[in-house]
């Protein structure tokens, strides 16, 4: 049974950085994509990121490009997800997600079928 564990959420103050963690287990995630999502207060879940599991290629919603870094660790079944210069705007409910597949990667939250239970991220000073 796949399970997925996020960690690494908190209150930070607007300016700083914070790296997620997205512990994957229940099987081999070869041929899988991992994906982040958010969703803020009063809004729709979207998503923000998301890494090919073997090797490695990412890819970012445009919102985030240039703030968000996207890594995994394949001997740790751990995906990582970096965010620097936090803005209030960033606070949110951080999921992780995975989907089988590899071409082309997928945004709608429809194509995951594996979710995690979120880790709360809070910016703010």
């Amino acid at each position: 049974q796949v399970q997925l564990v996020e960690s690494g959420g908190g209150l930070v103050q607007p300016g700083g950085s914070l790296r997620l963690s997205c512990a994957a287990s229940g099987r081999t995630f070869n041929g899988y994509t991992m994906g982040w999502f958010r969703q803020a207060p009063g809004k729709e879940r979207e998503f923000v990121a998301a890494i090919t599991w073997l090797i490695g290629r990412t890819y970012y919603a445009d919102s985030v490009k240039g703030r968000f870094t996207c890594s995994r660790d394949t001997g740790k079944n751990t995906v990582y997800l970096q965010i620097i210069s936090l803005t209030p705007e960033d606070t949110a409910i951080y999921y992780c997600a995975a989907n089988y597949g590899t071409t082309g990667f997928r945004t709608a939250d429809s194509d995951y079928a594996y979710w995690g239970q979120g880790t709360q991220v809070t910016v703010s000073s």
